[in-house]
């Protein structure tokens, strides 16, 4: 399997059950659609930001279908200014490379430092799908799990209406 070995245990560890579907490297979300054709999930959108004084860390999911600006994030997080994160933050808060931001990430937030913000639309699905921090898989858990996933990794997280 691809991915981080230490995702594959924590989902073990809390008994989440998972399905898993390898892929060419999709680093972005128009390059992984073709590839999840026919899997019973809402694929997830995940945008890693810091504020302006880069003291804050925040990753934002959300459909993938769904179009958001930065500047309206901004309006909907009421965070302040908020700017991507650079390739370095993102490997020191979530041991991420660009092209593989995920939630899954968060294992590696040893501090729970980074705020998580999810979209609220994302309680109607009953599946949901992330990389496994390698944008050469995709794993599909049920909503509660990932739930069970995100109060094991102690970060803070809200659900909120982004659009």
């Amino acid at each position: 399997m691809n991915g981080d070995i230490k995702v594959y245990q924590t989902l073990e560890q809390l008994n989440i059950s998972f399905e898993y579907l390898e892929h060419p490297p999709a680093p972005t979300i128009e390059i992984a659609k073709q590839y999840w054709a026919g899997t019973d999930a809402l694929h997830c959108k995940n945008l890693f930001f810091r504020n302006h004084k880069g003291n804050k860390h925040y990753l934002v999911i959300f459909d993938c279908n769904k179009q958001l600006g930065i500047h309206s994030i901004e309006q909907m997080l009421k965070q302040g200014k908020l700017s991507f994160a650079s390739e370095e933050r993102m490997m020191k808060y979530l041991g991420l490379k660009p092209g593989s931001v995920s939630p899954f990430g968060l294992i590696n937030d040893i501090s729970s430092h980074v705020h998580v913000f999810i979209d609220e639309n994302l309680k109607l699905a009953k599946k949901i799908s992330f990389h496994p921090n390698d944008n050469t898989a995709s794993l599909i858990i049920s909503l509660p799990d990932f739930i069970k996933y995100l109060d094991y990794c102690k970060n803070k997280y809200e659900f909120i209406s982004l659009y």
